[in-house]
């Protein structure tokens, strides 16, 4: 679970989408709901135009401990 230490900002280009920057700045599509939580102005966006400014929260994992079971860890 990502833990939450501020945040940065972007300027968009015409075409990004919420799980593209995602996969783009977190290497994890799935985390379009951080951008999305961060960003509720845009949250009706699909997809943007150019020159919006989003904020993009900094997140720092957080390590799975060895003790969790197989099913529990990321993979």
């Amino acid at each position: 679970m990502p833990d939450r230490v501020g945040h940065d900002e972007i300027l968009t280009i015409e075409g990004d989408t919420w799980d593209a920057l995602a996969l783009a700045l977190y290497d994890d599509e799935q985390k379009a709901s951080l951008l999305i939580s961060a960003n509720p102005d845009y949250c009706s966006t699909l997809i943007f135009g150019e020159g919006v400014v989003l904020k993009i929260p900094i997140v720092e994992e957080i390590e799975t401990p060895e003790t969790l079971p197989p099913w529990r860890r990321k993979t």
